[in-house]
């Protein structure tokens, strides 16, 4: 075990999925269209133009603290966040400093409390853009603008792992709320991360800052490697420098943007285009009443109806497949935990397999909880659902395939024994194994039965005949 303990903290950027900008009339969803072709002289900054704030992303902050446990504020403001880069076209930033929307909050991930300091909103920075090979970069403006909330942890995590985990824990509040698609992928979350390493019982270490991580894996792998530098560097006495660091996902490693960066930097000054924003008790019980039930609330409801833990944080930390199973949940009798099964195992292992995302298919609530109760009264064997699952999963009945294709499992032994004694008599050298002890040779044996009768016989009943024919208790 390492002498060191690692603390960390996150900042997380989410995309907040409004129609229009933080500040401006343009079309906020640019992912996919041409470059600097989502501007106007707001989200620009050209001189004598004015910003409007977006009521929808006040709603989203203001729904996204509640859902942290956030102290929402009744009075809070915009103001200029100061600096240079070339994708930031008014050269600062309109964001939330000491006041922002929401505060003092908390999440629980995997037993373990995570302190929430603040939620603000701001406005996104552009993005540049560095051809291979290129002597020159170049600037696109699209993002310039765009809504997002920023969130901020205190050091209470102390592993890539647990880094990770809290991320996807975010990741899901936001998309159950529909606040935000929070896909990294499309650059609609990242995540700035803060770590220091000291004994345990000492104060804080020197932290060092990484920025822009746009996938969980980058965030995971980028502690891993920034934990083991700083342990490197205290172990032969030389001491951490602060700074902020970039992350080079093809070398595996950080490497320093800047020094020593403080919020005196910035120049915080209040925003003097957008007045104070107040926040009453109507406009918070407004949104109290339309928010979804949280992924937290899902998951003791799914353990309480009867689905093992493991399988009900998978279900419920995932929106789509929360939506998918409730939905079955409200015409299914049977176990629930057959309907878990069969989302975490069979309907995502087609998913992982072709990529896609449920949303994507045409599988509908309906079917599955059909699947669902046939399987539970063994009116088809798991064969027959491996086999019906990729038309099920483009939208087939699965009560129509199995009635059309005769798929029904079948129990009749008086049926079932001419193939089970012809399979016997094909097979001597693997009928005396079993005899002479080898019983998992047995599996064999089923497996042809179940090839012949296309996956339709009930393997139970098979393995009794199998071993009223041969003489031989099958475990």
């Amino acid at each position: 075990m390492s002498e060191y303990e690692a603390v960390i903290g996150l900042e997380v950027h989410l995309h907040l999925k409004t129609k229009t900008k933080m500040f401006c009339g343009c079309e906020a969803e640019y992912f996919g269209d041409g470059p600097n072709t989502h501007n106007c002289p707001v989200c620009l900054g050209l001189p004598g133009v004015l910003p409007t704030i977006n009521a929808r992303a006040v709603d989203y902050g203001i729904l996204m603290g509640l859902a942290l446990g956030c102290r929402i504020a009744p009075w809070t403001q915009f103001h200029r966040k100061n600096y240079y880069y070339p994708d930031m076209p008014k050269n600062y930033q309109i964001s939330q400093y000491d006041l922002p929307i929401a505060e003092h909050g908390s999440l629980e991930v995997e037993g373990n409390r995570v302190g929430i300091k603040r939620v603000h909103l701001e406005e996104d920075a552009g993005k540049s853009v560095h051809p291979a090979g290129g002597e020159y970069s170049l600037i696109d403006l699209n993002r310039a603008g765009s809504p997002l909330i920023e969130m901020v942890t205190e050091p209470d995590i102390h592993s890539p792992e647990q880094a990770r985990a809290f991320l996807a824990h975010v990741r899901s509040i936001a998309q159950t709320l529909g606040v935000s698609d929070a896909n990294p992928e499309e650059g609609k979350m990242r995540a700035d991360v803060n770590v220091s390493l000291r004994r345990p019982g000492e104060p804080l270490g020197t932290k060092v800052e990484i920025k822009n991580l746009n996938s969980f894996r980058s965030v995971a792998r980028a502690l891993e490697y920034e934990i083991k530098r700083q342990a490197e560097l205290l172990k032969s006495g030389r001491a951490i420098q602060q700074a902020t660091m970039g992350w080079d996902e093809g070398a595996g490693k950080t490497y320093v943007m800047r020094l020593k960066e403080g919020e005196s930097d910035y120049r915080y000054l209040p925003e003097p285009d957008l007045p104070p924003l107040q926040v009453d008790e109507a406009w918070i019980a407004r949104l109290k009443v339309a928010m979804p039930e949280l992924p937290a609330d899902k998951y003791h409801r799914y353990v309480g109806a009867g689905v093992r833990e493991y399988d009900a944080e998978i279900l419920a930390y995932n929106p789509p497949l929360a939506r998918v199973f409730d939905g079955a949940l409200q015409s299914y009798s049977g176990n629930p935990q057959t309907l878990a099964n069969l989302l975490n195992a069979d309907v995502s292992g087609y998913l992982n397999e072709k990529g896609l995302e449920v949303g994507q298919t045409g599988l509908t609530p309906e079917h599955l909880a059909k699947l669902a109760a046939m399987f539970e009264r063994r009116d088809i064997t798991n064969r027959v659902v491996s086999q019906l699952l990729p038309e099920i999963m483009d939208g087939a009945d699965p009560e129509v395939l199995v009635k059309e294709r005769g798929l029904a499992a079948v129990a009749d032994e008086g049926s079932l024994k001419p193939v089970v004694e012809r399979i016997l008599a094909a097979n001597p050298a693997v009928v005396e194994q079993i005899k002479g002890g080898k019983l998992q040779a047995a599996n064999a044996l089923l497996g042809q039965v179940m090839r012949e009768t296309k996956g339709t016989a009930k393997p139970d009943v098979v393995k009794k005949m199998l071993s009223t024919l041969m003489g031989v208790e099958l475990a």
